[in-house]
């Protein structure tokens, strides 16, 4: 593990960390999670070597504690995806943007030595680049995004000798989590092939990167071991195939079809979209200069999802709001 003893998870018992934490933990690393658990309170395993903190990111002295002793942050929490901020423009504004230069300058001032920060490859926007790399022009357009693109630089210009800043710039994750969402892409169109025997694209030739939930692990534990010169101050796309939804939505339908009794007759429909969203990035900095390829296909994603829906774990998944983070916000009304 190097000279990274403790790691805190912000958003550790949210998609991504509830694969990340275990993982971590079974490196042999001791974690903490600061979460507001929206979508469940046991999500993680209690483990020795977990302390679990629920509190709100915006509360300085929960930074403070929650910071205290550890070497490394991996920051995670934010409200997810672009149509959250149909909510409220004000509480998003508040979590993903103002609450960042609190933890970055607390977890500085802590003696915390690196800081990885989850932005999204959102960032972009709409490109007919063939090849939208790090230094493509940042063309936000959703709050979402944009907020995430405002937090880059308040990092990376707290970079110094003793505290690696990294950002990251994920594609769409998707694939099977203990705390599961149904609100992207793959995971969506996976659903309704299962439950419903019918997909539904709206659009179809919108361009969406995709990166398998497993490989965003890797990549954020391999973070946190890289030497120091290869990552201090540095951006990275991190994402895997580039495809339409329509694409998306072929690979899906081949797997059902494939895996689930009665769905060999999976119709797709497609449907207008006012979601203009498309981009093809590339990953080729980080395979180059990290050594970073993701190992995990689309494919495989969607056979994880038939295979956990067919064992019973996701449950109601067409109707219980734990899965949907929108619906899940409107009812349990944070501000």
């Amino acid at each position: 593990m190097g000279e990274i003893g403790r790691v805190l998870v912000t958003g550790g018992a949210g998609y991504v960390g509830a694969v990340l934490v275990p993982r971590l933990l079974a490196r042999g690393y001791e974690v903490r999670v600061l979460d507001l658990y929206l979508f469940g309170e046991h999500v993680l395993r209690e483990h020795p070597h977990l302390r679990q903190i629920m509190g709100d990111l915006r509360n300085q002295e929960v930074l403070r504690d929650s910071v205290a002793g550890c070497d490394a942050v991996i920051h995670l929490a934010c409200i997810s995806n672009d149509p959250s901020f149909e909510l409220n423009p004000a509480l998003s504004r508040s979590i993903n943007y103002e609450a960042f230069g609190p933890l970055v300058r607390i977890s500085k001032e802590s003696g915390v030595r690196r800081f990885v920060y989850a932005s999204t490859s959102s960032v972009y926007g709409i490109s007919d680049a063939k090849d939208v790399t790090e230094e493509h022009p940042l063309v936000p357009i959703t709050d979402y995004n944009k907020y995430k693109a405002l937090c880059e630089p308040v990092l990376l210009a707290e970079q110094s000798p003793g505290f690696t800043t990294v950002v990251i710039r994920p594609a769409t994750v998707c694939g099977y989590s203990p705390r599961q969402r149904l609100d992207l892409t793959v995971n969506i169109l996976t659903n309704h092939a299962v439950n419903l025997g019918k997909i539904t694209v709206f659009g179809g030739g919108q361009m969406r990167p995709n990166i398998h939930i497993e490989d965003m692990v890797d990549l954020y534990e391999s973070l946190l071991e890289m030497p120091e010169a290869k990552i201090a101050g540095k951006i990275f796309n991190a994402g895997w195939q580039n495809q339409t939804v329509a694409e998306i939505a072929e690979t899906v339908k081949g797997v059902v079809q494939k895996e689930v009794p009665g769905r060999e007759r999976l119709e797709v429909v497609q449907t207008p979209s006012d979601d203009r969203r498309s981009y093809h990035i590339s990953s080729e900095k980080i395979r180059r200069e990290l050594g970073f390829a993701p190992r995990r296909t689309i494919r495989d994603a969607a056979g994880d999802l038939v295979k956990a829906f067919r064992e019973g774990r996701i449950p109601d998944s067409m109707n219980d709001v734990r899965y949907y983070n929108i619906k899940t916000l409107q009812k349990v009304g944070l501000r």
